[in-house]
């Protein structure tokens, strides 16, 4: 899946204001899930096909605002 084919949800309300596409960002998909892009997280070892990631949570509550929940 392209970057293009997101509707990103953060970066723009309170979060941390991010010009490039390098830094903490929520996206939603096409089929209404949700991707997050973070810095890779040691805590645990997640399941083969997954990965741990780390947002700030600004980054969230903002997300959660994007989506009126």
């Amino acid at each position: 899946m392209a970057r293009s084919e997101l509707t990103r949800l953060t970066g723009s309300f309170n979060g941390p204001e991010c010009d490039d596409d390098d830094c903490p960002n929520v996206y939603r998909t096409a089929r209404g899930s949700i991707a997050v892009q973070g810095t890779i997280s040691r805590a645990f070892q997640p399941p083969e096909g997954e990965a741990l990631v780390e947002i700030p949570e600004a980054v969230l509550r903002e997300a959660v605002h994007a989506l009126g929940w």
